[in-house]
């Protein structure tokens, strides 16, 4: 049985843009937070809220995009 090298790089492809889209949204979040607290003196309140958000904002569209396909 011969596995379809296409078929593996397709899904090494979806996978691999999954981990960076999740990378860059959680990235946006605590950088977004940072520069809040900078901005409002809120010390590390909006870092962490923001940081939250954006993880479960990752997970929620990551679980979106998997059962989609």
């Amino acid at each position: 049985m011969t596995t379809d090298p296409r078929k593996n790089l397709n899904a090494y492809a979806r996978f691999s843009s999954i981990a960076i889209q999740m990378l860059v949204i959680i990235l946006a979040g605590v950088f977004g937070g940072f520069r809040l607290d900078l901005w409002l003196h809120t010390s590390p309140v909006l870092t962490v809220v923001l940081s939250l958000v954006a993880v479960a904002l990752s997970i929620y569209l990551v679980t979106k995009d998997l059962l989609r396909k």
